[in-house]
């Protein structure tokens, strides 16, 4: 069960590294390419925006273009619902160039995916953090214990005999363990520190009790940020945020603003913070803390504690925001080694108990359990991007949707996996897979212009490399399904 668990995390997460290029392809309104602007004039069309749309916001938010995405993000928080039922939320994307807000899908897209490995989407958050904490803890006892019993590592690594059943599997399973080891031991780790504040709470309890705030009362002091005053009920005018940005850009450089918060606009209590700087794995961002009225500097910090730069560096080598393209696929190509490493292990578990087990409740449950997670939740994956493509526009809660679209097919998958012979279902649904991933650019191709024809001769890559990757999903699954079926052919 725990390998289920690991292989819904592993591969979610795996797909969490493009998470930004798969919100662009899932957004297709979104244009192919914009003009690239100063980082002052992006600011002042989101001003703007948020000074029409949200004037009596507790917080708002704004993201600047970046390589990944050439678009303005603004978020909004409103200090509680509104009685006429407004959304306490709210947020856009808006053009960089013109202010113009980009509508587009309602969507989960890759950010969905990236939640999904933590939080399982369907279940309460500390339920979810603690059942893959479990998870994680018994895999990283696993791979200390396995590089125990596999002493000779090299050896394992140029060890493949093909063609030899169970021998064969466990070549595949040790040579995938070895190939990405250390990124295997870093994410597994990281991945625990990330919540340890959830699974190591009464430390903090210790000290700071256990109210409501107690948790923030800890991340403030941890971190060194200045707490935010509350609103003074006072309306007093929110400077101009682009003189600001200007000043700071002319010390970090293009590039290097990132994020500006504002708390409380409009108020006396008015507070503007800006945050950047080169990204490296430590996360060590800038943070500039001025008065929103003024313009004064109030606050400027650069973690230097080493519990938060330890905290923020392990955070920042399990998200890998930092990244650049190569590195990023290097991260990906890694987390699908990981992904097949817990499939196989999975398949081996099985294959040691065939000849004793088959034909027993047991055996056929955990074999059907095997065929439709390491086989029906790619599929479901792939579910959940066509549903993206099909679902109306105008549907309500269409986001919601599209994840149900996903957990549906892997309720079908997980159901064929238990009405079908074991061989059978293996080989069904790995031709399934093929399709359901080589015909999702057609599909895109078909129902939207940011297909494959339009984005290779513009250069967009981000959106390229999705239909792409698909394309690759599909053929590897292609090659997976007839080498099954040979298999079970040479067995008869």
């Amino acid at each position: 069960m725990v390998g289920w668990v690991l292989f819904f995390v592993f591969l979610t997460g795996t797909a969490g590294y493009f998470d930004s290029e798969i919100d662009r392809w899932m957004q297709p309104e979104r244009p192919l390419t914009q003009a690239t602007v100063p980082p002052k004039s992006a600011v002042a069309v989101a001003q703007a925006m948020l000074e029409r749309t949200a004037p009596d916001a507790k917080r708002w938010f704004v993201q600047l273009p970046d390589d990944r995405s050439p678009d303005v993000f603004v978020f909004w928080l409103n200090p509680r619902p509104a009685n006429n039922g407004a959304s306490a939320t709210g947020s856009d994307f808006l053009d960089a160039a013109t202010g113009a807000s980009i509508r587009h899908r309602d969507t989960g897209g890759g950010q969905f995916l990236y939640r999904m490995h933590y939080d399982l989407h369907y279940l309460p958050n500390l339920a979810a953090n603690w059942i893959v904490g479990l998870c994680a803890m018994a895999m990283l006892i696993a791979i200390v214990t396995g590089v125990v019993i596999h002493k000779r590592v090299f050896r394992d690594f140029f060890t493949f005999r093909p063609r030899k059943g169970q021998r064969s599997w466990l070549d595949l399973h040790n040579v995938l363990g070895v190939t990405a080891l250390p990124f295997h031991v870093m994410i597994t780790y990281s991945g625990l520190v990330f919540f340890a504040y959830i699974y190591m709470a009464p430390v903090i309890t210790a000290s700071y009790g256990a109210e409501e705030d107690a948790h923030a009362r800890y991340f403030d002091e941890l971190s060194g940020r200045a707490s935010m005053p509350d609103r003074s009920g006072v309306s007093v005018p929110l400077i101009a945020l682009a003189p600001l940005v200007k000043s700071t850009q002319a010390e970090w450089g293009t590039g290097g603003l990132r994020v500006l918060e504002i708390h409380n606009p409009g108020d006396a209590n008015a507070r503007i913070v800006l945050s950047g700087g080169v990204r490296t794995p430590t996360q060590a961002r800038r943070v500039l803390t001025f008065d929103g009225t003024t313009g004064e500097l109030l606050d400027e910090s650069v973690p230097r504690a080493a519990p938060i730069v330890v905290w923020r560096t392990l955070l920042g080598l399990h998200e890998g925001l930092f990244a650049g393209p190569v590195l990023r696929w290097l991260y990906f190509i890694s987390g699908l080694i990981g992904t097949a490493m817990i499939g196989t292990g999975l398949i081996v578990w099985t294959a040691k108990r065939r000849q004793k087990s088959a034909g027993t409740i047991g055996f056929r449950l955990v074999e059907g359990l095997n065929v439709g997670t390491i086989v029906g939740l790619p599929v479901a994956i792939a579910g959940y991007f066509w549903a993206n493509r099909l679902i109306p526009v105008g549907v309500d809660n269409r986001a919601a949707w599209e994840a149900h679209s996903l957990f549906l097919v892997w309720t079908i998958l997980l159901s064929h996996a238990f009405l079908r012979p074991g061989g059978r279902a293996w080989t069904e649904q790995l031709w399934l897979a093929a399709a359901a991933f080589g015909l999702l650019p057609a599909v895109n191709a078909l129902t939207t212009d940011k297909h494959l024809g339009n984005t290779v001769p513009a250069g967009v890559w981000d959106l390229a490399g999705v239909d792409l990757t698909m394309l690759t999903f599909g053929v590897a699954f292609a090659i997976a399904a007839w080498r099954s079926r040979s298999l079970r052919s040479s067995r008869r």
